[in-house]
């Protein structure tokens, strides 16, 4: 979990990308770095890959419990990020909700109307505008390249 392609990628299987080109698109990573980290996310537990097409064959990418449960790391690295990295005012990428009241959660996880800190599993998320057009970019940018590419581009899937 050291390095950024493995969380860039855990962070997307979190939030429910599972297929490896839009896993390559989001994360920015190559193919050949995409499936080296897959391959070790997998021979760690992390990361488990479900068939999902014979004819070419395909895989999705599914966390086990042992990866979701690093949903805490991802959400403090998510306040550090957000606290020492955006300029003063900016609006988050993700806000975040408590799932009993749907009042907006601090950083730390806190909930003002209830005056308690809310386990991760009590927590939704919603993507702000931004940081939804910046992905859809992405997905687009990647697919004009892979379409402008002058060899085919096949999947280097674990």
């Amino acid at each position: 979990m050291g390095d950024r392609w493995s969380i860039l990628i855990i962070r997307e299987l979190l939030l429910g990308v599972t297929r490896f080109q839009d896993l390559q698109a989001q994360t920015g990573a190559s193919g050949q770095m995409l499936t080296s980290r897959l391959k070790r996310l997998m021979a760690d537990g992390l990361v488990e890959r479900q068939a999902y097409s014979e004819r070419p064959p395909r895989h999705a990418y599914r966390l086990t419990p042992k990866g979701v449960h690093l949903m805490p790391v991802i959400l403090a690295l998510r306040a550090w990020g957000e606290r020492w990295c955006k300029p003063e005012g900016a609006q988050p990428a993700v806000r975040m909700f408590h799932g009993a009241c749907g009042t907006e959660l601090d950083l730390d996880g806190n909930c003002p109307a209830c005056g308690r800190l809310v386990a991760w599993m009590d927590m939704r998320g919603q993507p702000g505008e931004a940081w939804t057009e910046e992905r859809r970019h992405r997905i687009t940018k990647f697919a004009a390249q892979r379409r402008a590419s002058p060899v085919p581009q096949a999947e280097s899937e674990p």
